[in-house]
């Protein structure tokens, strides 16, 4: 319940806070001693994880609820515009959903049950990307590892346990010290992964490659001055998520991508408050269903 209740803490302070690179983050949830080894790290699962699997369904909910009745998002309050944003990795028949995480970055791992279930639940014309922030440090060594394991088809089953290896187990340092490309090898060892091919997949031109370009577009979306910090998320190429609090940022996220799906299908859609002609505010029953909550249309 310790750790529940450190988590709790952090999603009441996000988006208040952010990790980044100048500011050092504190560590989600007191965790245990390091495991013997990376091992350990794959039986992890505690009875805190149905707790926190149900509470990232409720905020996911309530997002979607919001997100129907509230007006439009915006700008300015609600979002940023990137100037001449375009999608990361996404066919011209979706709408892009970015994630800027870290693996070192505690309010990441506050938050990622709760991506989690929206990332389940999205409708199949919505593309989920997860870009890693590499600010240096530890960062770039977990940013290179996110696309080593990509490479290897590997993600989807270490995604999250790699946020507990490093928050809850604490088997991984994270930002207490400097994981070497060995140590997070060994991680993915339990996975399939071959650890010396990994720290060798790690150190390749090709996913240094890729770490440049996810800088880049990272950089890109933060063009307008805003200290660049994790998690963000990015809709489309185009609009970059503010918000007061973790569901409002949830809520956001919804409405920006119900906007663009309905951009996409032709239909007509609120845009975002910045975009519309001097109005009265759109009634809350003719603002955008929920994201998640229109898979079935």
């Amino acid at each position: 319940m310790m750790r529940m209740r450190h988590v709790l803490l952090l999603l009441a302070l996000l988006p208040l806070a952010a990790c980044n690179r100048e500011t050092p983050a504190p560590v989600a949830g007191s965790g245990s001693a390091a495991s013997a080894s990376a091992g350990a790290t794959v039986a992890a699962a505690s009875a805190e994880d149905p707790q926190r699997a149900a509470a990232a369904a409720a905020a996911i909910k309530k997002a979607e609820e919001e997100a129907a009745r509230l007006p439009p998002p915006v700008e300015g309050t609600d979002y940023v515009v990137v100037p001449n944003g375009e999608t990361f990795d996404t066919p011209p028949n979706q709408v892009e959903l970015v994630e800027f995480f870290g693996y070192v970055c505690p309010f990441c791992a506050a938050i990622e049950p709760t991506v989690a279930a929206m990332r389940a639940n999205l409708p199949p014309d919505v593309h989920f990307v997860s870009i890693p922030a590499a600010f240096g440090g530890p960062w770039e060594n977990y940013a290179k590892a996110f696309y080593a394991a990509d490479a290897l088809g590997i993600v989807p089953q270490t995604h999250e346990e790699m946020f507990r290896a490093i928050h809850i187990d604490r088997s991984l340092k994270g930002e207490r010290g400097m994981d070497s490309p060995e140590d997070i090898a060994a991680f993915y060892a339990n996975y399939g992964a071959d650890p010396k091919q990994f720290v060798s997949s790690m150190q390749s031109f090709a996913v240094a490659t890729k770490v440049n370009r996810a800088r880049q577009y990272m950089t890109a979306a933060f063009a307008n001055g805003d200290q660049m910090g994790t998690p963000a998320f990015l809709i489309n190429g185009k609009y970059r998520v503010k918000g007061k609090s973790v569901d409002d940022m949830f809520r956001i996220i919804n409405q920006l991508v119900q906007i663009e799906r309905r951009k996409l299908s032709g239909a007509s859609a609120p845009a975002p408050a910045a975009e519309q002609a001097p109005a009265a505010p759109a009634p809350a029953s003719e603002a955008p269903a929920a994201a998640a909550g229109a898979a079935a249309n």
